[in-house]
C-alpha cells in the first residue's frame, strides 16, 4: 500500500498545480488576451495527467479496499480546482490512522 499511496499523492498534486495553472494563469490569458498557448500546453498536459492521477486512485482504491462511491468521489477530486490537495490530505490522513496489517510467520514443519 506504501508505493500505490506514494504514487497517488504525487499524481495528485501534479494535476491539482496544473489545474490551478489552467484556470488562474491560462484561461484569464485565453480569454482576457486572447493568448491561448497556456490554455493549450497545460490544458493538454492536464488532461493526459487526469489520466494516471485516475490509475493511481484506482489501484489505491482497489488495494485499501474502497466503497466504489468513495473512489469515485477521489477520481472527481482532480476536476474541481484545489479539491485534489484537499482529498489527498485527507487520503493521506485516513489511512495513516488505519493500523498495519501484522504478517505472521509462516509455520516450520
Amino acid at each position: 500500500m506504501g508505493a500505490a499511496l506514494t504514487r497517488y499523492r504525487v499524481i495528485a498534486w501534479i494535476v491539482g498545480v496544473a489545474l490551478v495553472v489552467l484556470v488562474l494563469i491560462g484561461m484569464p490569458l485565453k480569454y482576457a488576451f486572447d493568448e491561448p498557448i497556456v490554455v493549450a500546453v497545460v490544458g493538454t498536459a492536464h488532461g493526459w495527467l487526469y489520466m494516471l492521477y485516475l490509475a493511481a486512485t484506482f489501484d489505491l482504491g482497489r488495494r485499501v479496499n474502497w466503497p466504489l462511491k468513495r473512489m469515485l468521489l477521489v477520481m472527481l477530486a482532480g476536476t474541481v480546482p484545489f479539491v485534489s490537495f484537499v482529498a489527498e490530505r485527507k487520503v493521506t490522513r485516513g489511512l495513516a490512522a488505519r493500523p498495519e496489517p501484522t504478517r505472521e510467520p509462516l509455520p516450520t514443519a
